[in-house]
């Protein structure tokens, strides 16, 4: 019989079960960066989620019978404005931002998709695309301008679930005299002399964002294809947009058969801002001495669709589980298939924090065949992945000793000044400290430095 995997549809709000257009060839997209600078640790859940979807759909349905496409917007006025900005040319900051996401993206165990597509790439395509609304009566030209008419597609709102006139009253849109209703968007847009542009019907452009994708999921996957995702905040407008102008360019077609939209992040229990200095890239952790690994543990803790909260607190514990984990597995191969525990966790909806539970439970029984083989499900205990748990051959447990000691002295004389200096001193060399009536407990944690702890002899 085969696997069941059950997925909540932002479609149709529901959680439905998943039935493939083709079991051969399961087809997958989802919305990438635009690139014009690193990507901030919000950009790398839904990366996440759809790595640990990607590998499910391969566990059931073959290796070789998914496509998974994520594109890179290459052409977009923050790009433009960056350019102009440091004085450099658009294809080099695009290239070396891509450069860096790859890097980044790949530090926290992400596969590469099987197509990564550029905007620029898809220029014919997305006038093509364009010429064919404008005859099919579903946008018109002005002024330079191609705008798709909103009011031609009935089922506008569907995926957003509200109607033309309320999104008006409520949003905040671009009031353009060349347009018929304030809620028609730009498919192409005119480009000046400083400006990327190409050639076009309508004179020299450059693409709105919503066509882009649109395009390419259509030229990469056809114009019907399975799982389409990206965060909430894409729902509307982007996802309505590519929506719409997708089901009106192909009528025949459905374009994505489910939607999958994650939650936001928040850090330390508030919004991430650069305001409230809490504003971290991938990038940021990773130099700080965060393993990529550990970032990865964080993010499946929390189901994609509930916020999730980054806490330094949370990676420390990653850490050590991780560490732990890894000790179980040392020297040992992984069983032939992930546990059907595991499996079934995440064919609920890719409930990834139901899948560590059942890897918890692996790991207590000892079972580390098990629990190799089915935490490489999610992305974790790979092999290329675990130096940073290696760590230095340091024996903690003569400062351990020290601090169990100062401890007991603290207890008799209600001094614990001694005792907060060597926490204070010991946590700022990257150690975990872990006192409890058991006694002291010292672990390497993400960031140890051994220099710092020498200092401390």
């Amino acid at each position: 019989m085969m696997t069941e995997i059950r997925l909540h549809n932002a479609l149709s709000r529901a959680k439905q079960l998943f039935t493939p257009l083709d079991a051969a060839c399961v087809r997958v997209y989802l919305c990438g960066p635009t690139v014009y600078d690193r990507a901030h640790i919000g950009n790398a859940r839904n990366v996440i989620l759809f790595d640990v979807l990607t590998r499910l759909l391969r566990q059931v349905y073959g290796a070789d019978h998914v496509v998974y496409v994520r594109n890179f917007t290459d052409v977009d006025d923050k790009i433009n404005a960056r350019a102009a900005q440091t004085g450099r040319s658009i294809r080099e900051i695009t290239d070396e931002t891509i450069g860096w996401y790859h890097a980044d993206m790949d530090a926290l165990g992400n596969l590469r998709p099987d197509h990564e597509p550029r905007a620029t790439d898809y220029i014919g395509e997305m006038i093509a695309m364009t010429q064919d609304l404008i005859d099919k009566g579903h946008a018109y030209a002005a002024e330079g301008h191609v705008l798709f008419d909103v009011r031609s597609y009935p089922n506008y709102g569907r995926l957003s679930g509200r109607s033309v006139d309320d999104m008006i009253a409520g949003a905040r849109v671009e009031v353009a005299p060349y347009k018929r209703d304030p809620m028609d968007f730009v498919l192409w847009k005119p480009s000046d002399a400083e400006t990327p542009g190409w050639d076009s019907p309508w004179g020299r452009g450059r693409p709105g964002w919503h066509i882009e994708c649109s395009a390419m999921s259509e030229a990469l996957l056809g114009p019907s294809f399975d799982i389409h995702g990206g965060g909430t905040d894409l729902a509307f407008p982007h996802h309505e947009n590519e929506l719409a102008q997708s089901c009106c360019a192909n009528p025949e077609a459905s374009f994505a058969q489910i939607w999958l939209h994650n939650e936001m992040l928040l850090v330390e229990g508030r919004k991430m801002s650069k305001s409230l200095g809490n504003f971290f890239t991938v990038r940021n952790l990773l130099d700080q001495g965060v393993p990529g690994e550990v970032i990865r543990f964080v993010f499946l803790q929390t189901h994609y669709r509930k916020t999730m909260d980054w806490t330094a607190e949370k990676a420390e514990q990653a850490a050590a589980t991780l560490r732990k984990w890894r000790g179980l597995v040392a020297g040992i191969e992984p069983a032939p298939s992930p546990l059907p525990s595991v499996i079934g966790a995440l064919c609920e909806d890719v409930n990834t924090a139901g899948a560590l539970a059942e890897l918890h439970l692996a790991a207590a029984q000892g079972d580390g065949a098990g629990l190799l083989a089915s935490a490489r499900l999610l992305g974790l205990l790979e092999p290329g992945m675990g130096a940073w748990a290696e760590g230095p051959a340091v024996d903690l447990s003569g400062f351990a000793a020290r601090l169990e000691a100062l401890r007991e002295a603290a207890m008799q004389s209600k001094d614990f000044a001694a005792v907060d200096a060597m926490k204070t001193a010991l946590m700022a060399a990257g150690v975990e400290v872990r006192m409890s009536k058991a006694g002291v407990e010292l672990l390497p944690g993400p960031g140890f430095d051994a220099a710092a702890l020498e200092r401390l002899t």
